[in-house]
Formats: C-alpha cells, structure tokens, sequence
C-alpha cells in the first residue's frame, strides 16, 4: 500500500509531495492533518508509516541503509521545542509524544525508529516505559551529525523499538558512524529543485530534519543484530 506520511506544516508537505514525485523518497500519501486527528484504522495496510515525517528524512535513510521500500516500518520525531535548551522562556507545543503512544499500542508496528534531542532523558525514558508494557524492547545511541561529517554537532538520541527479537537483543545497538564526508550543500538550491520557493522556507526544512546519514547508521546496526 505504500507509505504514509503525516505531516502538518504545510510547506513541508509540500515539498514531501516533490520528493515523492521525483522518487527520492518511497511512494505513498501526505497526510496534513495533526496527528491528534489520526484514527488507528486509517494508518493499518501501510507498508511504512513516517509521522511528524518533515521533509522525508526517515524515508530516504531507510534507503541508505537498503531497507525495502515494501518492509514494514514505522518512524518518528516528535517535537522537541518542550526539551530543547533553544527554547528556553519561549511559548513552546505541548509533547506529542502521547499522541504517537496511542497509535503504536492500537496498532503494534514490528518495528519502529525515532530520534529526539540528547537532553530529553526524562522524556526517552517514559517512552521506554511506555512501549515495554507491550513488549517492545528498545535501543538507543546518542550520535552527533558530525560523526558523518556535517559541519554542526546536532546531538540526537536515536532509538529502536522491536517488538519480535530474533538472536541478538535489539538493546545492543550501539551504532558507530563512520567519518564519512557530506556535503551540506546549498539549502536553497536544494530547495528549489524540489518546488520549495524561498530560501527561508528551504532552511525551515533542512533546520527541523533529521540528518539521514546518522540515522541510516542507526538502521544499518539494527540490521546487523537482528535477521528481521
């Protein structure tokens, strides 16, 4: 049935639907409703399901990573405003986080990945509390996008949750990302290949992303500890 990607900025989504277009990304639906709308039922046939998806940097790591457009995934970034120290004394949206809970134990996807800022200890821990009264078992790795030669440190915890284990225990991803030079390009020029118009929007795009590279190295460490 393909992806599905819900995503409520509207420029964002846009620019989803150009990268679809142009098979960068794996083919599927944009959702621009919040997710508070999204019912259990109207997500279950996908093949991957990407919330808060962004500008599909979930999707075009799983391909880094060679993980099948077809195999069953689920990902996610909810926002960090509430845990970011950038945020400090500003109004901030509330935590997403049990909205995205409602939907992972209605529907009990094999496996899903997301990522968070490194600050937000606390928060990570209710989600593994929350997800292991289900019987997913969760891993994590705090990486840094210069580990996969960005020129910023965006520390990021990434994790993995599995609900099926087979051999070695998915708590034992642990990725090292190589050095591996990236070129950071010019955002706008990206940007405007993919219809998005105004550099200010194509920077709103690249600032609220995930960094593909380091969480392909994430799902390539999944892969190796699990023959799912």
């Amino acid at each position: 049935m393909g992806a599905y990607y819900n995503e409520n900025n509207p420029t964002a989504a846009a620019w989803l639907r150009e990268l679809i277009k142009e098979g960068l990304i794996a083919d599927g639906e944009v959702d621009e409703r919040s997710i508070t709308d999204v019912q259990p039922d109207e997500v279950r046939g996908f093949d991957q399901c990407h919330f808060f998806a962004g500008i599909g940097g979930w999707s075009y790591a799983l391909r880094l990573a060679n993980w099948p457009d077809k195999r069953s995934v689920w990902t996610f970034s909810c926002p960090c405003q509430r845990l970011s120290n950038a945020a400090r004394g500003r109004k901030v949206a509330k935590d997403m986080w049990p909205e995205q809970r409602r939907l992972i134990i209605a529907s009990l996807p094999r496996v899903f990945f997301g990522e968070q800022v490194a600050s937000s200890r606390y928060w990570f821990d209710g989600l593994c509390d929350d997800v292991e009264a289900v019987d997913y078992e969760v891993g994590a790795a705090v990486l840094p996008a210069v580990a996969v030669g960005a020129n910023h440190a965006r520390q990021r915890i990434y994790f993995v949750g599995d609900t099926y284990r087979y051999g070695e225990s998915v708590s034992s991803v642990d990725a090292k990302a190589p050095g591996v030079p990236r070129n950071s390009g010019d955002s706008y020029g990206v940007g405007r290949k993919n219809g998005i118009s105004t550099r200010m929007a194509a920077l709103s795009g690249f600032g609220n992303a995930i960094v593909p590279q380091v969480a392909a190295e994430v799902i390539i460490a999944y892969l190796a500890s699990n023959r799912y």
